[in-house]
Order: structure tokens, then sequence, then C-alpha cells
């Protein structure tokens, strides 16, 4: 009867274990940093300005989010799954001195909240993109802009698009909502 009790003990506290540790979620795309110059463009085709709220969505260690606000001075947030980038970028930003004005979150990107942006950079695989598109249709404020390093949208075609030493980037304004039928 004991090594019974001891064997529902061992069964009871590896459960209790097993429940309290958090699964940790892995990332969908492996981290490829982005060349500068594709930030300065992505920033540029943006037409990023003073008082804009940028989003870089699956944004690695940082540096477009820190190039903006080192640029521009504006708030960015930086949205990662991967703990190891998010400690990177929140290093990268306390030496490039912007950490006043940018913040990263370990958060699935498909869950969080970025409905404040008036701007929004990715650099994900094109069904990650496709699968985000409804969420930035129905989210952001017409007229937020989009841009992508690499990846287009599916169907959703780009006003513009730049070539720069065989990368792509494309650009996005969330359209206007079509009012409701009554």
């Amino acid at each position: 009867m004991r090594t019974l009790a001891f064997f529902l003990s061992i069964f009871s506290f590896t459960l209790a274990f097993g429940q309290a540790q958090p699964r940790q979620q892995t990332p969908d795309v492996i981290f490829v940093p982005t060349p500068q110059e594709v930030v300065e463009e992505m920033l540029k085709i943006a037409n990023v300005k003073k008082g804009d709220v940028l989003y870089d969505l699956g944004s690695g260690d940082g540096r477009i989010a820190i190039t903006a606000a080192k640029k521009f001075g504006i708030r960015a947030t930086g949205i990662d799954i991967d703990p190891e980038r998010i400690r990177e970028a929140t290093e990268n930003a306390k030496k490039a001195g912007v950490s006043d004005l940018v913040k990263f979150r370990q958060e699935d990107l498909f869950k969080a909240d970025f409905k404040d942006a008036t701007v929004v950079t990715l650099y994900l695989l094109p069904d990650l993109n496709v699968k985000l598109r409804p969420r930035l249709w129905s989210e952001l404020k017409p007229g937020t802009r989009i841009v992508s390093h690499q990846f287009d949208m599916g169907t959703w075609q780009p006003e513009k698009k730049v070539e720069l030493n065989g990368r792509t980037v494309y650009f996005w304004t969330v359209p206007a909502r079509k009012p409701a039928k009554k």
C-alpha cells in the first residue's frame, strides 16, 4: 500500500509540475535579419514621420523599431514570440539610447494588440502575411501604412513595390471600410 501511495504522490507532483510550466510557443519563421539598407527603404516607402506609431511584427533583433525611433523620434513596438530575440532587441534599444521610445513584447503576433499603429512592418513568410491580412484590415485604422520585406500579401496588390539589391519591399495602405448594408 505504501508503494502505491508513493507512486500516486510522484504522479500528482509530476502532473502538477507539468501544468505549472507554460508551454513555450515556437516561432513560425527562422530569424533572418533585414539588411540595414532595406530597413531604411522600408521606413522611406512608408513615409514614416514624427507622430507615427510603428509596430514591427516578428521584430527579431529590433532593428526596424530602433531605427524608426532613432531617425524619426517615434514610438515603436516590436512583437516577437522568441524570448531570446526579445532580450536581444531590448539590449539593442538600450545600446542605441531609445529605450524610452521602443518596447519589445514577447507575444504571438496573431493574438497581439497593435490597433494603435499608424505603420506596420513585416518580414514574415507569404502564408503568414496572408493569414495576418484579415486582422490588418479589420483592426487597423484606414490609412495605416503596411510595409513588408520580401513577401507580398497574396491577392492584395501592393501600391508600391521597390527592388533593392535583390530584395523586394512592398507597400500597402489599409483601405477605408465599406459601410454595413442596412
